[in-house]
């Protein structure tokens, strides 16, 4: 750049869930409403900002791993960090060579004010109390550039305090979008032909308690399903003390309501679940499931699940282990665990070695990777509604999409004019996990 204090160019990238993603976007299009160019993160820009997620140490070390990544393709970009990472180690961050602004959670809406404003050297840290915050930082951006599916942050926050997550200390308390927000959200990603909405939240099952008058997912998923019949929408991550009858009846009453549900298990033993204040027990958990399955035709299930728990031995993980393999469920994600800075379960003795939980974690991918095998095979010889996406399958080059209860699926013809639509795809195979079949017309 001719002049360090002359930022036009800016590489946005971001690490972590879908919350922070829908966050990027929103922040994407107040950097260009500021007359900032967006370029990949990878190329040569003036500044790069990095939304960090904090869930696990390793993601602590992509974010550092991305300043460094910045600065050799220009040594003397100004390197913006935020999101999580930012919100909780501020200081930490600030010291860091090249960085000069650590963004919080609470004013990474203000990102574009800075850059536009007096740049200085020394770095610079904009992070407040994150319980403070009352409203979510951004409004919803009005298009996600390159996805198929739209993501739709609708609440933000959590107040359950597991005593692994640091993700409360880094979003704050719960917060809701308005109801006549998510509403209008909602139908400007129908009208951009947004084939797909996907529901995002940090605490997703908790929306609308905070709001006046205080209303529920189940209400107003009602009302957007009623209003854009011809979108799809999915939820994401739901615990499973959230999932309410009410929510179960509108699998059955709405064709465009998709059968799938990702319930964060974290482990199939009670004392375990105890101390991770989890708030239920495997009675629970499997009665829910099977409730579940029973109400809602051709559902998946994911579940979340985390080893190497302090405490956890060999028995409390064969109970997690026995537990997975009876539930009929469709796909698991499998998390050792990580420790983070002020959280409760720090003083949980005893620690399990790194060595167990790698081991304990490939026992349960493999019980995951039979889980999706039996599930998808259930498909063979059916028709299912497959949205059909911008990127090709890696392996084969063949164009894939997602079916309605969230089946890769790989097509035999792509012609670009399937992109972005729904077709009615004919299964004839399944590889490795994924199904495969014909498309059909009309």
């Amino acid at each position: 750049m001719n002049n360090d204090n002359v930022i036009l160019k800016v590489g946005l990238t971001t690490l972590g869930c879908k919350v922070n993603q829908c966050d990027s976007a929103a922040l994407a299009e107040n950097l260009q409403a500021a007359n900032f160019s967006l370029v990949p993160f990878n190329a040569f820009a003036d500044a790069y900002i990095i939304n960090t997620c904090t869930v696990t140490a390793f993601a602590d070390f992509q974010a550092r791993q991305l300043i460094r990544r910045a600065l050799r393709t220009n040594p003397r970009a100004r390197i913006i960090i935020t999101g999580c990472y930012a919100q909780t180690q501020a200081e930490l961050l600030a010291a860091i060579d090249g960085v000069t602004f650590v963004v919080g959670n609470d004013q990474k809406h203000k990102i574009a004010d800075l850059l536009s404003g007096p740049l200085s050297d020394r770095p610079r840290i904009f992070a407040g109390d994150i319980f403070l915050q009352k409203q979510l930082p951004f409004a919803p951006p009005s298009r996600l550039a390159g996805r198929t599916r739209a993501f739709f942050k609708i609440q933000d926050g959590c107040n359950a305090f597991c005593s692994y997550c640091i993700v409360p200390f880094a979003r704050g308390k719960s917060r809701s979008l308005p109801v006549p927000d998510v509403l209008k959200g909602a139908q400007n990603f129908s009208l951009q032909d947004y084939r797909e909405i996907v529901l995002t939240g940090i605490h997703l099952g908790y929306y609308g308690h905070d709001l006046q008058p205080r209303t529920d997912l189940a209400h107003t998923l009602e009302t957007l399903l009623s209003q854009n019949p011809k979108t799809r929408f999915r939820l994401s991550s739901i615990e499973p003390n959230e999932i309410s009858d009410d929510l179960l009846r509108l699998f059955g009453h709405f064709d465009n309501l998709c059968p799938h549900l990702h319930i964060p298990l974290q482990s199939g033993d009670d004392s375990i679940l105890k101390m991770m204040k989890r708030g239920y027990d495997t009675a629970f958990y499997r009665a829910l499931i099977e409730n579940v399955i029973r109400t809602v035709a051709d559902i998946a299930v994911g579940i979340d699940v985390m080893v190497g728990f302090p405490g956890e031995g060999e028995k409390e993980f064969s109970h997690t282990q026995r537990l997975l393999e009876e539930l009929p469920v469709a796909y698991l994600h499998v998390f050792p665990y990580s420790e983070r800075p002020g959280t409760a379960a720090l003083a949980i003795h005893p620690k399990v070695p790194e060595k167990i939980k790698k081991e304990r974690a490939a026992i349960l991918r493999e019980v995951g990777a039979k889980k999706r095998e039996a599930f998808a095979r259930r498909f063979l010889g059916k028709t299912l509604p497959v949205l059909v996406e911008q990127t090709r399958d890696k392996k084969t080059g063949l164009a894939k999409g997602f079916s309605h209860n969230y089946l890769p699926v790989l097509l035999d013809k792509s012609p670009a004019s399937l992109v972005n639509t729904l077709v009615r795809v004919k299964i004839e195979k399944v590889q490795e996990g994924k199904l495969a079949g014909r498309t059909l017309h009309g």
